[in-house]
């Protein structure tokens, strides 16, 4: 039985992954990389490590890396008052909450941008647990942030299933060894997510929402 279910947060219950991409898109840019937007979208869901590895030249100079991320931050940090979770996010949260699922945020987020997101959701009253990046010593598509998330859930990954957005959340999740059902609101399509291993797709949480008893996640 589903004990725990365990969400990634940007693109699945909050509408930022565009917002990411345009702001690393231009950072890349202030910085002297050209990037094409597309392969930026497609990056999303990594952790920044992982992102400007998968997509800056191998040869660069790393020196320059962490003003890079804080150029992304800087700019990300515009929209943060404006913010906007998923239709039907905050209930399916509180819904599986009321089911006794223990409800956990896995996210790469640092301790402010959380926050951000978090006030985004308003839905404190559901969560039993958040992971930010100061707990995984590697972001996604490494398990570590999942697996830190079964941590603070108490579960083991047979307990578990995870809701994300991106083929990294699957294959984070597959590493860890729980399943991962994926939604479409991070711009992604259903048939790659099924090609990386998501046990089922939806289009969003609202729609998820309404299939909810129907779901793995009722499992």
């Amino acid at each position: 039985m589903t004990e725990a279910v365990i969400f990634d947060v940007d693109g699945t219950l909050v509408d930022t992954n565009y917002l990411h991409a345009v702001t690393w898109w231009e950072t890349f840019r202030q910085h002297g990389h050209e990037v094409d937007m597309a392969a930026v979208h497609r990056a999303i869901g990594m952790g920044s490590d992982k992102l400007l590895d998968h997509l800056l030249p191998e040869d660069r100079d790393r020196d320059g890396d962490e003003d890079v991320r804080a150029g992304h931050k800087t700019l990300y940090r515009l929209f943060w008052e404006r913010l906007r979770a998923f239709e039907g996010a905050a209930d399916l949260l509180r819904a599986c909450a009321a089911r006794g699922r223990k409800v956990v945020l896995a996210s790469s987020a640092d301790g402010d941008e959380m926050k951000a997101l978090l006030a985004a959701l308003d839905a404190d009253d559901a969560i039993s647990a958040v992971t930010s990046s100061a707990d995984a010593e590697q972001s996604k598509p490494a398990p570590d942030i999942v697996q830190v998330a079964l941590e603070r859930a108490g579960v083991q990954a047979d307990q578990a299933i995870f809701v994300g957005d991106t083929v990294w959340d699957v294959k984070a999740c597959e590493r860890a060894g729980l399943p991962c059902v994926a939604v479409l609101s991070g711009g992604i399509g259903a048939d790659e997510l099924r090609e990386a291993g998501a046990v089922a797709v939806y289009d969003g949480t609202a729609h998820l929402l309404r299939e909810l008893d129907d779901s793995p996640l009722a499992e």
